[in-house]
């Protein structure tokens, strides 16, 4: 690539506080603008209002099974108490979706519904490029309603310990550079009175409470960034369970978290396959409508892989829990493995398998020059209602090297 694209690149980002452009030494913010027509942004929405639809359905389902259902599912069994908690009205404060163009529709191939990212991007920096590029921001007002949503939830999330001035709290790990930003922008943006505390400095007694660094109980912890199947596993330098003992405290109320435990809940992406065995079962529990929306936006889902070698269908095989592309495979319908993430970090999860759907090809500009790339489209969900609207480019698996690629309106739309 000529050294212009490389300057206008860096003076341009530069200027942007407390954002990452480059991620792990490498390029992840293109200095390059995709534009899209306004009709296909509304399509893109409506298609996430009926999906994050059908998810918040099943959420008032998954509540009722019986334990050795969700442990079917892969849920850990030190989870299953937290997972019944139903704290706030919305099942997900915030939550994205991860679709694929297909057939003059969208496919969903996951939520993340407890700790998306992807936020300060699409909420924030894709306007300024927008600006940058003399077009209109497919993002326009949207921020002042993320930071109101925030607001919202933890206020919602205060009555529930029936604090009168609660104090919170906003957590990440302090050396993750995108977690940290990403949570002190959403502390900003609510306008609530708040501190950021690093995770590793939060202290925690056993059936008592949560507290800062200076000792002061904290009563509802702001946790955008912090995953509960690795939250779990959190030991003390003596041993102790300091990630179940946090649990422990939701479970009894002394403690609020946001994004709620129905979140976590919804993140198993087993929670597809559940959905697609009520859709073929035509199961009353969704309308006609519900399995009409089942039928256009979702994609075959199962817990085992014997459907796609009777239908000799590519699959996708995923840890029920997992980030990042990280642990994804994808097969022919022989089950010959023709893609693989390279990290593994989610291999001892529950194994998911889905119909594999090719992602659309797209050209984009980067510091290595003229690229072509495949097109994964993020849709956000407040509250379990659409908003942002965001594409990240890069191979078959969308992983943590992939690109983020900002969006507009093409000229002339609003």
């Amino acid at each position: 690539m000529s050294s212009s694209y490389n300057e206008k690149r860096s003076h341009f980002y530069s200027r942007l506080e407390n954002f990452w452009p480059d991620l792990y030494g490498e390029e992840y913010a293109l200095y390059d603008i995709r534009l899209e027509d306004s009709a296909e942004i509304k399509k893109i929405r409506l298609a996430s209002a009926r999906i994050g639809h059908i998810f918040f359905k099943v959420c008032r389902l998954l509540r009722e099974v019986p334990d050795t259902t969700l442990l079917e599912m892969g849920y850990p069994a030190e989870t299953l108490p937290f997972l019944r908690l139903k704290t706030l009205n919305s099942e997900s404060v915030i939550a994205r979706l991860d679709l694929i163009r297909h057939q003059d529709s969208y496919k969903c191939i996951e939520i993340n519904a407890d700790t998306p990212t992807f936020i300060k991007e699409l909420y924030h920096i894709n306007g300024k490029v927008c600006k940058e590029f003399g077009v209109e921001d497919l993002n326009e007002g949207l921020e002042k309603l993320l930071g109101e949503s925030v607001y919202q939830s933890v206020i919602k999330a205060a009555r529930q310990p029936k604090e009168k001035n609660p104090t919170i709290v906003f957590t990440a790990h302090e050396d993750s550079l995108e977690d940290r930003e990403t949570v002190l922008y959403l502390k900003k943006i609510s306008g609530l009175p708040s501190r950021f505390v690093p995770l590793h400095k939060l202290q925690i007694e056993k059936d008592k409470g949560l507290y800062d660094e200076f000792g002061r109980k904290i009563d509802i912890l702001y946790r955008q960034t912090v995953p509960i199947e690795n939250l779990i596993s959190d030991e003390d330098s003596e041993g102790n369970k300091i990630g179940l003992w946090l649990l422990d405290l939701v479970q009894s109320g002394k403690l609020a978290v946001v994004n709620p435990p129905s979140a976590f809940l919804l993140q198993n992406k087993a929670v597809q396959a559940v959905i697609w065995g009520l859709h073929q079962e035509n199961h009353l529990f969704f309308t006609e409508k519900e399995h009409g929306w089942i039928e256009e936006y979702f994609l075959p889902t199962f817990l085992e892989e014997d459907y796609f070698f009777k239908s000799k269908k590519s699959y996708v095989k995923k840890p029920s829990f997992g980030r990042e592309g990280d642990t994804v495979e994808i097969f022919t319908g022989t089950g010959k493995r023709v893609d693989a993430d390279p990290q593994t970090t989610y291999k001892s999860f529950q194994a998911v398998y889905q119909e594999y759907i090719e992602l659309p090809s797209v050209t984009f500009t980067s510091e290595k020059g003229v690229q072509d790339g495949r097109l994964l489209i993020g849709c956000f969900l407040l509250n379990g209602k659409p908003a942002a609207v965001g594409f990240r480019v890069g191979g078959q698996i969308t992983n943590n090297l992939s690109y983020y690629l900002p969006a507009g309106l093409k000229r002339g739309e609003q």
